[in-house]
């Protein structure tokens, strides 16, 4: 330990701990009461005996700032020893840590909301989650977010920014790290207050709300890169893969009754198909309203024995049966029955087949809401085979459109969504200056040479044949209605049922089967 002197400091030290005491208190971390224990906290993780007392300004500070601050003055006076990002966001996640109540306070104060509204205490809990730096929301901010009018709605997208890039130095370190099972994964309830590695984030001031499901325990928390408004994570409280079945719809329909403002929905159980992470069962949810909840029922349905059930095949992409009505069994046990009938349905007419030898093919992405008094759940048709034509999947993108969307169609995508990846962010401003100077013929050529465009490269010249008239003032907004075109595309091709008048005349076939 060691006693601060500031002045010949590049960062004041004293004055940077009294902002982030004032932040707090500001955002309601703590209290009055909680100024001094917390104070002190903070000495020791700075590794300090004393600050001195400093004037600062009654004002907005943003945390963030205040944060890199500390961890500049952190790395110049050796109290980290490591400048790279994943060491700076240990060390301000341990910051924030001393910040944050106990998971007990937080769970009170939910519970005590949650009695007035569950919309109240959602909305303490989402707020807690930013003011404590869990979601960075200073990154979540540099995501590029548009949406784009389409024959399905307005879907839309984003270009994720948000998760850091890793320093090449703290990937080798990662990689001669001892390994460690603790975590078991990313998703386990023992992240809660866990301090990281440099292979695991720190989740110091991560915290859990328990939710009851179907008689079994539960976590809710939110999702720290917030892909949508309150973009929130239930988490299953034992670490098991996921599966979809009769208790998933439970649990899904169990949700939605509790937090009525929210939708929820599960990835698929299988690989292609599913999530990221298949290994822990968990859904995603939030308050938002996506262009699939949106699409109208192109056509109804009536299933003999489901009387007071709307059953309707919906005008999107991706194939989707949706159900509706106020009895929540009736609907578990038909959404069930669709589920039993769907793995084990085959159509070579449209290249579904339900198993390959006893690989399954067939899976199911459902989505719940509340509508009123009623509960309506979608449930998206999903099958993960591959041929020599389509390695990648067949109900998957294409080649053609890797250029764009290359990874997986996961829940968010399935609803309209389109998560792409950060490099699009310069591929596409590098390509604008070629669609501008298009007039020049040999233009495209110089994309040969290009690592990074060249895969652009028959987009773009589709994309000059379209418009008479590309500029450097329309470029960015022909360029973001491109994309929302090709992501559409993406969906369709992930669709079972195609919607052509083929595909949807097999689609009622199947429908027609329950």
């Amino acid at each position: 330990m060691k006693l601060l002197g500031d002045d010949n400091m590049a960062v004041n030290i004293s004055s940077e701990v009294q902002k982030l005491l004032y932040y707090a208190i500001n955002k309601q971390l703590i209290t009055q009461e909680d100024l001094i224990y917390t104070k002190n906290r903070l000495l020791e993780t700075l590794s300090l005996d004393e600050i001195k007392e400093e004037n600062i300004e009654d004002k907005e500070y943003e945390v963030q700032q205040v944060l890199d601050n500390i961890n500049l003055w952190a790395c110049d006076n050796k109290v980290i020893n490591d400048d790279g990002i994943i060491a700076r966001d240990l060390f301000d996640t341990k910051i924030m840590a001393c910040l944050i109540g106990r998971p007990s306070e937080i769970i009170k104060e939910f519970k005590r909301l949650y009695k007035e509204s569950p919309k109240k205490a959602t909305d303490y809990f989402y707020k807690l989650s930013i003011s404590s730096n869990y979601i960075r929301w200073e990154r979540v901010q540099k995501d590029l977010k548009w949406k784009v009018a389409t024959g399905y709605g307005d879907i839309d997208i984003t270009i994720n920014l948000s998760k850091p890039e890793k320093d090449p130095k703290e990937i080798a370190r990662a990689k001669n790290l001892k390994s460690s099972a603790y975590p078991t994964c990313l998703l386990c309830k023992e992240n809660e207050g866990y301090a990281g590695r440099i292979n695991h984030p720190a989740r110091g001031n991560h915290r859990l709300i328990p939710v009851i499901l179907d008689k079994d325990k539960w976590f809710l928390q939110y999702s720290p890169y917030v892909y949508y408004n309150e973009h929130c994570i239930i988490l299953n409280g034992e670490h098991v893969p996921m599966k979809i079945c009769k208790e998933t719809f439970k649990r899904l329909l169990d949700f939605v009754e509790q937090y009525p403002h929210y939708f929820v929905g599960s990835n698929a159980d299988l690989p292609i198909v599913g999530g990221s992470i298949l290994s822990h069962d968990h859904f995603q949810g939030g308050n938002y309203e996506f262009a699939m909840a949106k699409a109208p029922i192109e056509e109804e349905f009536n299933v003999k024995g489901y009387a007071g059930v709307t059953i309707g095949r919906v005008k999107w992409p991706m194939s989707v049966v949706r159900i509706n009505g106020k009895d929540k069994g009736i609907l578990v046990k038909l959404a069930d029955h669709i589920l039993k009938v769907w793995k084990n349905y085959s159509d070579e007419s449209v290249s579904i087949s339900a198993f390959t030898s006893d690989a399954p093919h067939n899976a199911i992405t459902p989505i719940a809401r509340r509508r009123g008094e009623s509960y309506e759940i979608d449930l998206v048709l999903r099958n993960n085979r591959i041929s020599d034509q389509y390695p990648d999947g067949i109900f998957h993108p294409h080649k053609e459109l890797h250029n764009i969307k290359k990874e997986n169609i996961g829940l968010i995508e399935v609803m309209g969504l389109a998560v792409l990846p950060a490099r699009l962010k310069t591929e596409i401003k590098e390509l604008s200056y070629y669609l501008v100077n298009n007039k020049d013929k040999d233009i495209f050529r110089e994309l040969d040479n290009k690592e990074d465009l060249i895969k652009h490269k028959e987009w773009a010249i589709k994309i000059t044949q379209k418009y008479s008239d590309i500029n450097e003032k329309n470029v960015d907004e022909i360029l973001k209605k491109e994309i929302g075109i090709v992501f559409s595309k993406v969906l369709e091709q992930a669709g079972v049922f195609k919607t052509d008048v083929k595909g949807k005349q097999a689609f009622n076939k199947f429908i027609n089967s329950l």
